[in-house]
């Protein structure tokens, strides 16, 4: 794993990215990849301190290895998505927006910003003035707005309210840029809402044998249901 700061890791893991947060009394690993390989090992590496999971949201790149842990924090919004869609497994330990997560001398607070899925979260690093994990913020990439339980409305409106804090300035996304600033939030608002405006052209891919729309807003890539 390679250290981002102190007392915090990232591991690629076919396109997607697994993180290891440490303080003095436990770890926490967020997310879990795509390759399903059991993330204890990497987190060996750099600390011996009892490990908890986090899941940010559960589409399967982010879940693969959760088979490896008995429980996992995740938002509750999240739960029919994780065990009647993608049929996980473990026991899911709720954590709510507001919720803090304690490592010792780290305190993490869970965001929740719904729309890519229901139950997407992020944590925020007040300390370290960062948000952590997860899918709806990035830079240069592609995110994934198109089936049932994705909804755009939802995705700006999240956004929208996480622009009012003032407590971060950059993003460690789960894709894509590594690192971005938080300057990236009012465009994919605008962005997204010129998609439901019907003001940004798309072409049509097909993925995973459907045909979806792609919407280049410029920073990043909206993939979305067919109008």
């Amino acid at each position: 794993m390679k250290e981002l700061f102190k007392n915090t890791w990232v591991e690629e893991d076919d396109g997607v990215r697994i993180f290891l947060l440490t303080g003095t009394e436990r770890g926490l690993i967020i997310d879990t990849g795509m390759s399903g390989q059991d993330v204890r090992a990497l987190a060996s590496a750099h600390t011996d301190l009892p490990l908890q999971l986090l899941t940010t949201h559960a589409d399967m790149d982010h879940i693969a290895g959760n088979r490896h842990f008995a429980e996992f924090y995740m938002h509750p919004s999240e739960a029919f998505y994780y065990y009647h869609i993608q049929h996980g497994t473990g026991e899911m330990l709720p954590v709510f927006d507001g919720d803090i997560i304690p490592l010792g001398d780290r305190y993490l607070e869970v965001v929740h910003l719904p729309g890519h899925t229901p139950g997407s979260i992020t944590l925020l690093d007040k300390e370290n003035r960062c948000l952590i994990g997860g899918d709806p913020i990035q830079g240069g990439g592609e995110i994934y707005m198109f089936g049932q339980h994705r909804d755009m409305r939802a995705y700006i409106a999240s956004l929208k309210r996480l622009m009012k804090r003032d407590d971060f300035d950059v993003i460690y996304p789960s894709h894509s840029e590594e690192r971005v600033s938080k300057d990236v939030i009012p465009e994919l608002i605008r962005g997204a809402e010129k998609i439901l405006a019907e003001e940004v052209a798309w072409t049509e891919r097909e993925m995973y044998g459907k045909r979806i729309a792609v919407y280049d807003v410029g920073v990043d890539c909206f993939l979305c249901d067919l109008p």
